[in-house]
């Protein structure tokens, strides 16, 4: 089947091959797109998984600027992304330049790339939902088979739909009522279907949400319970449910989702350990890379990451900021300077960069989506917000003392001045546990949404921090880049190819831009 898809979403919709080719030309000319038919896409066990397979890869590679390899949606470019809208990473180069002073605007190649990828995504993951049914009819598969991979398909199109409605929308956690982003549900897999695709609106933030949870309630109930973190599973989808029960300041649920998943993942004793080989008990859900199927040189993480002086291209490094916060304790051994043994931190003339990505060789490191201690700090938080304070600090210290030498005393509830201290503390765990993993505007989404934070703070300014000294000496650091949250760059536009090759329904864009 053939058919001609004339504008950048368009091609999106399309599934542009679970099995099939793309041309490799720029998605805003006329281009054709062959794609193998879903009779054949589905026609035996071994397609079905490749078919499933497929949706991992439009993650895991995606698509930027009619070329794969680029580390969205959820390779390094996208973990970048959410790092540099915060303040615990410094940008140190101009490849995230617009993202780190806040200038985006409806054209920005990476934000337009984010969108674009993770609709690709979504299409192939509706693609998979609307067949499976017929393949099991059939008998290419069993009815069991068909519930796993309806269930991964399912997790992969709510994790899609989550990142979106944080980058495109304003917070649950201000005004549920707000403008969405379009939660597609039915496949784009021939032009005849582009219209009714065009049609989908942004409708509410709240029904986002709604749908999320829908799909990830129902995946929970197909998904087996394997502990293996590169296909989705039951843990997957409950611990995503967790994280978005925390956006939507739903604390009882969050505390639900935590008990369901204690039990069978742990926090490392070695902070290190979920960055190192294949599995650990904190890792829930990774996209896999290897030497043989990677984002590429310009999507890998220790490339992007890492210490030039050690062959990456260090776009990225850790922020003066955080490395000298009075709540980071000097002992953390997330503080640990790689040298003879391994450790958590690549010291360099230009200033410190992260090390838990090491492979600028092959690309192999894995791309972190989601770990216990995520769901353990949000759980702590949860308990927090509810007023229980002494299980707070018991999750707490389970992230944070594994960290610290036994001289360092644990917290007690005595420590903390009142509830909000606590949560205060909490947060800032957050930040040292996840720098460097994308997590840091997401949560700086939520909390400037319900008034906790004002906005995006200060960051250190851009190509500011030249060396070293910045680290471990004890003059200023210049900042700059601050944004309210009242700023309507707070969230990124709806890309003008959106709203231009939209024939039927274009989207409202977002104010302001």
């Amino acid at each position: 089947m053939k058919t001609i898809i004339s504008n950048n979403i368009k091609t999106a919709f399309v599934a542009l091959a679970m099995l099939g080719i793309t041309s490799s030309c720029d998605v805003t000319d006329l281009q054709p797109a062959d794609i193998i038919p879903d009779a054949e896409a589905f026609a035996d066990a071994n397609r079905v998984n490749a078919a499933v397979l497929g949706i991992y890869e439009s993650a895991q590679r995606g698509f930027y600027l009619g070329a794969v390899q680029r580390g969205y949606p959820f390779g390094a470019a996208s973990i970048q992304q959410g790092d540099m809208r915060g303040e615990d990473m410094y940008n140190d180069q101009l490849f995230y330049e617009i993202t780190y002073i806040n200038g985006q605007n409806p054209q920005t190649a990476n934000n337009n790339g984010q969108w674009i990828a993770l609709y690709r995504m979504i299409n192939r993951a509706n693609i998979v939902i609307e067949n499976l049914p017929i393949a099991q009819s059939k008998g290419a598969i069993t009815a069991a088979v068909m519930n796993q991979f309806m269930g991964e398909a399912l997790y992969l199109r709510a994790l899609a739909h989550h990142e979106l409605v944080l980058y495109f929308a304003r917070p649950y956690s201000d005004n549920p009522s707000s403008m969405g982003i379009p939660y597609r549900t039915f496949a784009i897999n021939d032009v005849s279907k582009v219209g009714a695709g065009e049609a989908v609106g942004r409708g509410t933030v709240q029904e986002v949400y709604t749908q999320l949870l829908a799909d990830l309630d129902q995946a929970e109930t197909l998904l087996n319970s394997s502990t293996n973190p590169f296909r989705a599973q039951k843990g997957a989808a409950i611990g995503l449910k967790a994280r978005v029960k925390l956006h939507m300041k739903d604390w009882a649920g969050v505390l639900a989702e935590y008990d369901k998943i204690k039990g069978i993942y742990a926090v490392t004793a070695n902070p290190l350990a979920p960055f190192r080989g294949g599995t650990s008990t904190d890792n829930i859900f990774s996209f896999e890379n290897t030497a043989n199927s990677n984002p590429g040189v310009n999507g890998a993480l220790a490339n992007m990451y890492g210490n030039p002086n050690l062959g990456s291209r260090g776009l990225v490094k850790i922020s003066p900021l955080i490395w000298r916060a009075s709540f980071w304790h000097p002992e953390d051994t997330r503080r640990s300077l790689r040298g003879a043994a391994d450790g958590f931190v690549s010291q360099g003339p230009l200033g410190m960069f992260t090390n838990k990505y090491i492979d600028n060789v092959t690309f192999s490191d894995k791309s972190i989506v989601m770990r216990f201690s995520e769901v353990v700090l949000a759980a702590a938080e949860a308990n927090a917000r509810l007023g229980n304070l002494a299980p707070a600090v018991t999750l707490l210290n389970s992230v944070r003392s594994r960290a610290l030498p036994a001289t360092v005393a644990s917290f007690t509830v005595g420590s903390f001045a009142n509830a909000n201290a606590l949560i205060d503390a909490i947060i800032q765990e957050t930040r040292i546990e996840f720098l460097a993993e994308g997590r840091r505007f997401p949560n700086i989404h939520r909390l400037a949404g319900e008034g906790r934070m004002p906005g995006i703070p200060p960051k250190a300014t851009s190509r500011s921090i030249t060396g070293i000294a910045f680290y471990t000496g004890t003059g200023p650091i210049p900042t700059d880049h601050s944004l309210p949250y009242a700023s309507n760059l707070f969230i990124w536009p709806i890309p003008l190819e959106e709203i231009l090759n939209n024939n039927t329904a274009p989207l409202t864009q977002n104010p302001g831009y």
